[in-house]
């Protein structure tokens, strides 16, 4: 019983959020320093990061272990200081005051759930296409480009381009899309995107195909973090007050 009483006030202790920060932050601040040292690194831009740290050796790849960790008691810290919060804070009158911190954590929390799900599956490759290029993508579609344009200036200089692409499965059309630079278009997991486009001796733009399975809980953390955090400003702002009658509770 004493051991768990002190594994739980470890866990709840503030110190213990400050502390395993710090250690992130130097573990990040000296990954910052290493990687430019060490080519190995560039494969990070397309592998999923879990599958990378398991091929790399130890030497290399400790410090990303290293964060895992401390990421992984941020977590439990983080679940066990919201609870006992609102335990402790319960009876309180201004619920919606005290909820907000902990959705804000909430936010927190699926946005560290998103960068796991991505570190597991996601995927990155580059490509070049040119009207009429058929790719394979690995979510077993096909996808042709239709074709590449590209708006050039009287100076010669690409102002704008566009790709217009084709889906297919088991030689079946499935559905027509045009991607621009801000514009990608997503099939079944999938994004395309058009990075930028060589028009000489004939278009060629380069393609980027990836998969990222945490974006949308990233989205709904952000969404939590920023609702939990508008709240708490407007209800603090509102508390200080002084023409509030009830800025004094």
């Amino acid at each position: 019983m004493k051991i768990l009483k002190t594994i739980l006030g470890f866990f709840i202790s503030l110190r213990t959020a400050i502390w395993l920060l710090i250690g992130l932050i130097c573990l990040l601040l000296f990954g910052s320093l290493v990687m430019p040292n060490h080519e190995e690194f560039l494969a990070l831009h397309t592998v999923a990061l879990f599958d990378w740290m398991q091929e790399m050796p130890m030497s290399i790849a400790w410090w990303l272990w290293a964060c895992l960790a401390v990421l992984s008691l941020l977590t439990a810290n983080t679940l066990v200081c919201s609870v006992e919060s609102l335990a402790r804070k319960r009876e309180s009158r201004q619920w919606l005051l005290i909820i907000s911190p902990q959705v804000m954590h909430i936010g927190f929390l699926f946005i560290l759930l998103a960068h796991l799900l991505s570190s597991y599956g996601s995927f990155k490759g580059i490509t070049y296409a040119y009207q009429g290029s058929v790719f394979q993508l690995p979510n077993n579609l096909e996808v042709r480009f239709n074709k590449v344009n590209a708006d050039v200036d009287a100076a010669g200089y690409v102002k704008d381009w566009s790709a217009d692409i084709e889906y297919f499965k088991d030689g079946k059309t499935l559905s027509h899309d045009r991607i621009l630079p801000n514009s990608p278009s997503f099939k079944e997991g999938l994004g395309i995107y058009i990075k930028t486009m060589k028009v000489a001796p004939f278009p060629v733009a380069m393609i980027e195909v990836s998969r990222e399975p945490g974006a949308p809980w990233a989205l709904v953390g952000g969404i939590f973090f920023m609702a939990g955090m508008v709240t708490l400003l407007f209800l603090k702002i509102r508390q200080e007050d002084p023409m509030n009658p009830d800025s004094k509770d």
